[in-house]
């Protein structure tokens, strides 16, 4: 068997509205650049048909991680994948056409490069939600900059949409266990750019449901990851401990926009196709 080159790791708890058309999107990505790829779905002791959606989709490895939190069921996905390369996609995230092919370019072409991340589109806010969502990501690139190359303290990485050198994350140190969900990539980015280089670049963004801005407030989530940011880059542990999960009801495929209109056609319909062959 020929080396796998990447492994997509997505973990997933209740996301049974939005985990088929985020498959669709990898497997999309994987067939326009034909490389040897796997893709894992990290089961995190989820109680709707989350499991049973991956499993029914070709191709696709589930495991079981029970212990909840981001950074266990990362930890689990990376843990059994043999790519080279290990892309951290979260569940309700779709790959934009080019995705796959950007990233490896980046990586080709920097050898010490062993981590890229990139920005989120939130397709189904209100189009000033997306405006300002853009302005924020603008402003945290800056940050970046600043981070990275004034102050040398670190580097940023956005979760869900992030590539990285199992290598690396080896000699990182893994994931960290005191992070379970604000501040976890934040962490991980702040080691492994003791490593090697950490790029957070606006040509790799995903799109990705902003319904956490929805139940929370646009500002106030903001807020939130900002200052889990700073904390984590300045003290070294997360300043908001607690969380709550953010899903659409079973059935919300049916009439919210869980497929962005500016996905490409061939991954729009693939996506779509996704969603009803489970039911």
């Amino acid at each position: 068997m020929s080396e796998v080159l990447i492994s997509f790791v997505v973990p997933a708890y209740n996301e049974e509205v939005l985990i088929a058309s985020c498959l669709a999107a990898i497997q999309a990505e994987i067939s326009r650049s034909d490389c040897n790829a796997e893709i894992i779905v990290v089961n995190n002791n989820s109680s709707d048909d989350t499991r049973r959606i991956a499993l029914s989709t070709p191709g696709v490895i589930v495991i079981d991680e029970p212990q909840r939190g981001l950074a266990a069921a990362r930890r689990a996905g990376c843990l059994a994948a043999r790519g080279r390369l290990i892309a951290n996609i979260d569940a309700d995230t779709m790959l934009t056409e080019g995705w796959l092919r950007t990233a490896l370019d980046e990586f080709a072409r920097s050898p010490n490069l062993v981590a890229l991340s990139g920005p989120f589109i939130h397709y189904d806010l209100p189009r000033s939600a997306q405006f300002a969502a853009a302005v924020y990501f603008r402003i945290a690139f800056v940050t970046y900059l600043l981070v990275r190359f004034v102050l040398r303290m670190g580097s940023m990485m956005q979760g869900g949409n992030f590539i990285l050198a199992k290598s690396a994350l080896e000699a990182a140190g893994g994931f960290n266990s005191d992070f379970c969900f604000y501040g976890e990539d934040t962490d991980l980015a702040r080691r492994l750019s003791k490593v090697g280089g950490v790029k957070f670049s606006l040509a790799l963004p995903a799109f990705s449901s902003g319904r956490r801005f929805v139940a929370e407030g646009l500002v106030r989530a903001g807020v939130r990851y900002a200052v889990n940011y700073i904390w984590t880059i300045f003290f070294k542990h997360p300043f908001t401990l607690t969380w709550f999960d953010v899903r659409y009801p079973a059935g919300a495929n049916e009439s919210a926009p869980l497929i962005p209109s500016r996905l490409p056609p061939r991954v729009e319909t693939k996506a779509a196709e996704a969603i009803d062959e489970p039911g």
